[in-house]
């Protein structure tokens, strides 16, 4: 079976959706299904460019588009339509693996090539007329009609995880195309590290791991404030982001220049090192565009509790259950994140009994090799049905 993805970015781009299609290709080439990739260059320039990328024992091959612009966070590739058009010409996959949001893959749209193909869409999150950002309000205007269409043409539609299924407003009307299946990850691409004791073994500080991209939806902001209320607690901030100086700024007007370490961008193996000496993990986001949250993932592999923001209708609170393997807080709500942290401090036993729990449920659930299996067991059902939407 031959299958081609068209993603966003891809490794070494940092981020969730970027690293579980690395990670889905490394086991489909396990599993020996051939795959290539179709994404964006991750900085802006004229150039495209192909490669075989080295993912553990397996060469994965990307073609990256060029980027002349980005609009709200969207990358402009004119070039784009010209690479697919080409890439499915030479390599003639038997299944499209549209993984969104992506503006780019409206292209498909247009392309009598790409129709013929079917299509499955990997649906990371949906695409929200924002009550933060006016922008991106405007931008999800023009957004629908294309999206709709794209759902309407799939013969079948990933859902991440049962609650973002069921609150999905775009997903509604296809629902009898929809299935869950979880994200994986795949612990053969995540640097080999020495872990240090933890922290609460030495002394009484919790230490607090928080990554992702510094922009609104995050909420950064709110775990830096109930850092204000905490004694003992530090914080440590990986990523960078339109809200960096803003976040730095809120943190030097609440004097906690020694309890917020901002990181920036880390290579692997760094970050590698701070999962090692981490307490827990705190995913504060506040809206649903945090669909799943891999590095939820990740701390689990690590044996680490996690504390996330209970945002309804988003796979956090799927992922990590409340008082086993880690704990639930109320969105946008400061004092009861303060409180989640004490909690934590004060109660190191909690933190190993949490921390091994979510092992447990890495173990069953959120492995790459089980999400790639029920991955292929959809491409199989979608190649062997009538062709639907077209």
């Amino acid at each position: 079976m031959k299958v081609l993805h068209i993603g966003k970015y891809f490794p070494p781009y940092a981020g969730g959706m970027e690293n579980y299609l690395r990670d889905l290709m490394t086991a489909q080439a396990r599993q020996g299904i051939h795959s290539a990739a179709l994404v964006h260059q991750s900085e802006i320039g004229l150039k495209s460019r192909s490669e075989d990328y080295l993912a553990g024992e397996q060469h994965l091959p990307i073609t990256r588009a060029a980027v002349w612009a980005r609009l709200l966070f969207t990358p402009i590739s004119p070039t784009f339509p010209w690479l697919l058009n080409r890439l499915i010409k030479e390599q003639q996959p038997d299944v499209l693996h549209i993984h969104m949001p992506n503006v780019s893959a409206f292209w498909m749209l247009f392309m009598p090539r790409a129709r013929k193909i079917p299509w499955v869409i990997h649906w990371h999150a949906d695409v929200l007329a924002s009550t933060h950002s006016l922008g991106l309000r405007l931008f999800y205007t023009l957004y629908k009609p294309f999206e709709r269409a794209i759902l309407k043409r799939s013969r079948a539609v990933i859902a991440t995880s049962p609650p973002y299924l069921e609150t999905s407003i775009p997903l509604s009307p296809y629902r009898n195309k929809c299935h869950v299946v979880p994200l994986g990850l795949d612990p053969k691409n995540l640097p080999k590290t020495s872990p240090p004791e933890p922290a609460y073994v030495n002394d009484t500080t919790l230490r607090v791991l928080a990554i992702g991209r510094l922009t609104y939806y995050k909420g950064f902001e709110y775990l830096i404030r109930a850092a204000g209320q905490c004694e003992n607690v530090e914080i440590h901030l990986v990523g960078t982001g339109e809200q960096e100086s803003h976040l730095k700024a809120v943190s030097r007007k609440l004097k906690l220049q020694d309890q917020i370490t901002f990181h920036g961008h880390l290579p692997d193996q760094k970050l590698a090192e701070q999962f090692a000496a981490c307490d827990c993990l705190c995913l504060p986001s506040i809206e649903r565009t945090e669909a799943f949250g891999m590095v939820l993932l990740e701390a689990m592999y690590s044996s680490k509790a996690t504390v996330i923001s209970a945002v309804p209708g988003s796979g956090m609170s799927w992922v990590v259950d409340d008082g086993l393997t880690g704990l639930h807080v109320p969105p946008e709500n400061t004092s009861a994140l303060a409180e989640s942290l004490r909690n934590l401090q004060q109660n190191h036993g909690k933190i190993r009994h949490l921390g091994g729990n979510g092992r447990q449920k890495f173990d069953r659930l959120f492995h790459i090799d089980r999400s790639a299996a029920e991955v292929s067991e959809l491409y199989k059902l979608v190649l062997g049905a009538a062709p639907s939407g077209q």
